[in-house]
């Protein structure tokens, strides 16, 4: 039995070891954190929460391929339109999304906003995330940006809101005049992504804020983890619809996404309380509701 401990002690100190910490630092917005653990490289974000969530992973073994189960269900959206021209992207990461439209949209330009100039460094860094004629990135809060491309007229086939400061998605980006501006963005017919959770309180409250602002929604729900992803599309209160198709199941194949898997997942169901209120400016207690 003495011996029988001191392996599994043994196993478990190999573990420890083999996860290290290759960079640390204080950005403006947090603190971010680099660990390597087994040929996977990791971002996270330090927050005063005991959980520790990645906001970006990478298997060094195969760079290209999606570590993320919710970066898979994004992928699925381009069985609604597999030739966008122009997609936007409110949050960066470690670049995972734009690198993935990269290799298989070789005609697409992809716009990533991101907050925090720190993570902007730290995906070129140590996460192969390379800006070129077509991947491009702007450093601003994803709200001002929205605002400003109404301005100048922009518009976008697909935009996907993934944006999270390491507990959930910032309030601004979950009202419903947000996600009305967000809309205005979108060309007509155009798709709208947004990764979320299954869990807490805030579940009901957002569900029925994209309800509000789209109309029909399209939920797909990871099957192991507590992500959904939310489409929605500029469509007059239709719900956007999804074809496959093998060619594109293949050219998702190196990737990891398994589009033949992932499609069927994909409803309209509203599993949700549809009596709360909407999230608004003025109302948008998602700190709160986030339990």
């Amino acid at each position: 039995m003495k011996r029988l401990i001191g392996c599994a002690l043994l196993v478990v100190m190999s573990c420890v070891v083999s996860a290290k910490t290759i960079h640390k630092e204080r950005s403006i917005y947090r603190n971010i954190v680099i660990n390597e653990t087994n040929k996977k490289r990791c971002m996270r974000f330090e927050t005063r929460r005991k959980s520790i969530s990645n906001q970006a992973c990478m298997d060094l073994r195969e760079p290209d391929r999606l570590v993320f189960e919710y970066a898979h269900s994004v992928m699925s959206g381009l069985a609604y339109n597999a030739d966008p021209k122009r997609i936007l992207i409110i949050g960066l990461g470690g670049g995972s999304l734009p690198r993935a439209f990269e290799k298989v949209l070789p005609n697409t330009e992809i716009v990533s906003v991101e907050i925090d100039p720190a993570v902007v460094k730290l995906a070129k860094r140590y996460f192969f995330y390379q800006e070129n004629d077509r991947i491009k990135t702007s450093v601003k809060d994803g709200r001002v940006y929205i605002k400003r491309a109404l301005r100048t007229e922009q518009k976008f086939d697909w935009i996907i809101l993934d944006a999270f400061n390491g507990d959930y998605i910032p309030e601004h980006l979950l009202t419903v005049e947000f996600l009305n501006e967000t809309k205005q963005l979108l060309t007509p017919k155009g798709l709208l992504s947004a990764n979320t959770f299954n869990s807490s309180r805030l579940y009901d409250y957002e569900s029925v804020t994209y309800q509000k602002a789209f109309g029909e929604l399209q939920i797909l729900k990871s099957p192991t983890k507590g992500n959904r992803v939310i489409f929605a599309c500029n469509c007059e209160n239709e719900a956007p619809k999804f074809t496959y198709d093998d060619a594109l199941h293949k050219r998702l194949a190196p990737l990891g996404v398994d589009l033949k898997s992932l499609l069927p997942l994909i409803n309209g169901n509203s599993d949700w309380d549809t009596t709360v209120p909407v999230l608004t400016d003025q109302y948008s207690p998602a700190n709160l509701l986030n339990q």
